[in-house]
């Protein structure tokens, strides 16, 4: 099978923060509910660049719920510590050599199709790895500050030179500013969208180089491509007046939900 650009949904049950997370209903502009997963598949598969795309789990569950709305689905080790993990051991799995390899998680419902169709240009360039940032407007900015002093864990945020080379990824709110902004203020602060693109020798350096401590301690996968060295291109993406937001706490669910029938998603 040919396939040099392929998608694939790590997605488990056993979430520390929200258990079945996978399985929960989101209601969209028409009334309808459906699993975030089967959202986070259905945004996959909106991607033009992608010749195929995967749920990978380790739970029957979830199986047999994106079996159920059409996806495909590759069972994999228990023991994935992580997405990435969970793609790598996906991409071994299956009779396919890409060239790219998506990693869209399975709690980003909301991303837009051109995000991830970035991060594929960003590779067919010459980036082993490469993961989208969005500015925070004020409105959002604000929302991780309030996160953050209520003790939940929102978003994450991304620091990086002046190439655009990621130095450093956090679910604090990074770089600290001390400051509110205004409506017309530019927040000098970017989002983590929470996608990934790699090659499968990325994968493989990735799965080799082992777990590190700061990947442990912030909870981010990320961070064990820049512990051992290994470059992380953060390409910056603009949501075209869609609003970004990721599934991870339950206060969550009725932000998307909004979003959704806003913007007259199904």
């Amino acid at each position: 099978m040919t396939a040099e650009k392929i998608i694939i949904i790590p997605a488990r049950y056993a979430s520390s923060r929200y258990p079945g997370k996978p399985l929960v209903t989101l209601q969209g502009a028409t009334g309808e509910k459906r699993s975030l997963i089967e959202r986070s598949w259905r945004a996959a598969c909106s991607v033009p660049e992608a010749d195929a795309v995967y749920v990978a789990t380790d739970d029957m569950r979830i199986a047999e719920a994106a079996e159920s709305f059409g996806a495909q689905v590759v069972m994999t080790d228990v023991v994935c510590a992580n997405g990435t993990e969970r793609c790598a051991d996906a991409l071994s799995r299956l009779n396919l050599d890409p060239r790219v390899v998506v990693n869209l998680q399975g709690d980003a419902p909301l991303t837009p199709p051109w995000f991830v169709s970035a991060l594929i240009a960003a590779v067919d360039a010459g980036a082993m790895m490469a993961t989208p940032v969005l500015r925070l407007t004020p409105q959002t900015h604000a929302r991780f500050l309030e996160d953050r002093k209520a003790g939940r864990v929102g978003g994450t945020t991304a620091v990086m030179d002046a190439q655009g080379k990621a130095l450093y990824f956090s679910k604090e709110v990074l770089p600290y500013t001390g400051k509110r902004y205004g409506a017309q203020d530019q927040v000098p602060a970017f989002h983590h969208v929470g996608v990934y693109a790699y090659t499968p020798t990325a994968l493989r350096a990735y799965m080799a180089a082992g777990a590190c401590l700061l990947e442990e301690l912030e909870g981010l996968e990320q961070l064990r491509f820049l512990y051992h060295g290994l470059p992380v291109t953060c390409v910056e993406v603009d949501a075209d007046g869609r609003e970004f937001w990721e599934l991870n706490n339950p206060e969550d669910v009725a932000r998307i939900e909004t979003v959704l029938k806003r913007e007259g998603l199904e």
